[in-house]
Order: structure tokens, then C-alpha cells, then sequence
């Protein structure tokens, strides 16, 4: 059992359903923003299924989705493609021709340009540097089922649709790769270049 709450501080003022494992959070997520959308403020500015805080900055030809809530003093670099369910938090930085799909980013974090985060729960105050991926699908294996390794322990999520759970304080290399499944402790320092890869499977 991973306990979100542990590496990631606010996560139960986002959601508080204590039994849901990260990769159940993210399956749930389009129902989990459709209540959000129904306790947002005038602070917002709502258009269809997308909402954005008055006080964030979109810059041009960012396209979106679905379902997409963009926080306080948030900023979205050109040419970004946001593909929802996606929860963006407070002051976080999207950088240009970055693509983020299905995932959740709290507060003070920062993706460069041209990274790709897939399927994942970022925490507070997390730094990727430029080409840095969060893998969300294993397209080189027979057996696509993703499991992730914790504590010593190989769980198995049922899915094939899964990313990462990176706890606060991180920092992602450039052109790092987290493949499917990866879980990131508080204050983990992933190389750039580096791959993790926490559980090996036969192809």
C-alpha cells in the first residue's frame, strides 16, 4: 500500500480517499475534476472544460483537451499540449512544446521545455530539466501490465496506463527517462541521461 500522502504534503487537500493506490487516482481523475470544476471560484475564468486562474499566464497556440484546472500564478509556455484530465497547482511552469497528458502537478514545480509527462502525480516544488519523460506505457513489451516496486515490494497495478509518482523536492535530469510504474521518494536526484527502471520484466 503507498501511502501519497507520504511523499507528496498536500495531496489530501487535493483528494482524500485514503484507499486509492496513485495509478487508481489518475484512472479516476476526469471524475475527480469533474467535482473540482463544481467548487471553483470567480477566480477562475471557465471556458467549456478548461479553467484557468486569472492570475496564470498561457502564452500562445497551447492547445487543451479535456479536462484541464490551471492554479494561481501558473504559467504555460507556447506551443504546450495539454491533454486532460490535468490538475495544475499553484506557480507552476510549463515549459514551451512540453506535452502533458492525464496527470497531476502541484505547487512550485517546474517541467522545461520539451518534456513529456504521461499518466503521472508530480509533487511540490519538483524541477525537470529539458527532455526529461515520465514513460506512462510499455510499448517494447508482449506483457504491457505495469507493476511498481516499493519498499522492496512488486505491486501490480492492472493497468496499462501508468507513469510516475515523484515525491516533493525532486529533481529530473535532461533527457531522463522514469519508465512505467517508477516511484520517486521525497528528495530523489535522478542524472540526466539516466533511466529508471525499478522493476525488470521478461519482454
Amino acid at each position: 500500500m503507498i501511502c501519497i500522502n507520504n511523499l507528496i504534503k498536500n495531496f489530501a487537500d487535493f483528494y482524500s480517499h485514503e484507499n486509492f493506490q496513485p495509478w487508481e487516482i489518475i484512472d479516476h481523475l476526469q471524475t475527480i475534476l469533474e467535482n473540482k470544476f463544481n467548487t471553483l471560484t470567480d477566480d477562475y475564468l471557465i471556458s467549456e472544460d478548461v479553467a484557468i486562474h486569472k492570475t496564470a499566464i498561457v502564452e500562445q497556440n497551447v492547445i487543451f483537451k479535456g479536462k484541464v484546472i490551471i492554479g494561481e500564478n501558473s504559467f504555460i509556455g507556447a506551443n504546450a499540449y495539454l491533454r486532460g484530465p490535468i490538475y495544475i497547482g499553484k506557480n507552476v511552469k510549463i515549459g514551451p512544446g512540453s506535452e502533458i497528458k492525464q496527470s497531476i502537478i502541484f505547487n512550485d514545480t517546474a517541467v522545461a521545455h520539451f518534456n513529456y509527462i504521461g499518466n503521472s502525480i508530480i509533487g511540490n516544488r519538483i524541477n525537470f530539466e529539458a527532455g526529461s519523460i515520465c514513460a506512462n506505457h510499455y510499448n517494447e513489451r508482449k506483457d504491457k501490465q505495469i507493476s511498481v516496486l516499493f519498499n522492496s515490494e512488486i505491486i501490480q497495478t492492472n493497468t496499462t496506463k501508468f507513469g510516475a509518482l515523484v515525491g516533493d523536492d525532486s529533481r529530473i535530469g535532461a533527457n531522463a527517462v522514469l519508465s512505467p510504474g517508477t516511484i520517486l521518494t521525497k528528495e530523489s536526484i535522478v542524472k540526466r541521461l539516466e533511466l529508471i527502471e525499478q522493476v525488470k520484466q521478461d519482454s
